[in-house]
């Protein structure tokens, strides 16, 4: 059931196929809650893996938004300047990608809207969260309009540095994050 309209955001979904779900499950919520979502794919989160095709997640995000999904540069940087989204969420935001933004690296959706001063909601996923990617996390959080959905070890035993968002926190983290707040981003307990 959906409620009043809160707006228009854009959802980005990159190649962390293993919760390309979950990602898909809180873009739902943000729908129910009102928010019409403009998908966008990166080059990656359209490839074919044991968990999908591409044309597959293509397909389902289309379906949950009703929009065709921005998958070129060209096609995701009016949105800032024509101020299309009050903000991007990126869920699941890969290792990749975190190194593509703390490296200011601008052939993202984040730099159209990070140019109008737009938050950008982080959904991590990677397996070198406290790894590698740890030091690119730290960056970002030292950097204006970056917030990040509350995450912590998905698999602390067999996987020992991986991160993942907690999914369902999503819609909280984008209230706080266009509020100008950041939610506690780690989480204290093993329940992602």
């Amino acid at each position: 059931m959906r409620t009043q309209k809160k707006g228009r955001i854009a959802f980005a979904v990159c190649g962390s196929f293993c919760t390309l779900e979950a990602a898909l499950a809180a873009a739902q919520q943000l729908t129910e809650q009102g928010w019409e979502l403009l998908p966008i794919m990166s080059f990656a989160a359209k490839q074919d893996t044991r968990f999908g095709t591409g044309q597959f997640w293509q397909e389902r995000l289309e379906a949950l938004t009703g929009h065709t999904v921005l998958d070129t540069l060209q096609a995701v940087e009016p949105l800032g300047p024509k101020k299309l989204v009050s903000a991007l969420v990126i869920a699941p935001c890969t290792g990749a990608t975190l190194a593509r933004l703390a490296a200011g690296i601008s052939d993202t959706a984040a730099k159209s809207l990070l140019r109008v001063g737009c938050p950008v909601v982080v959904g991590v996923s990677t397996n070198d969260g406290l790894g590698a990617s740890w030091e690119n996390m730290a960056r970002l959080y030292q950097r204006k309009h970056y917030y990040f959905v509350p995450y912590g070890q998905d698999d602390p035993t067999h996987k020992p540095n991986s991160l993942k968002a907690d999914f369902a926190r999503l819609p909280a983290a984008l209230d706080a994050a266009l509020a100008g707040r950041q939610l506690q981003p780690v989480l204290l307990q093993n329940n992602v």
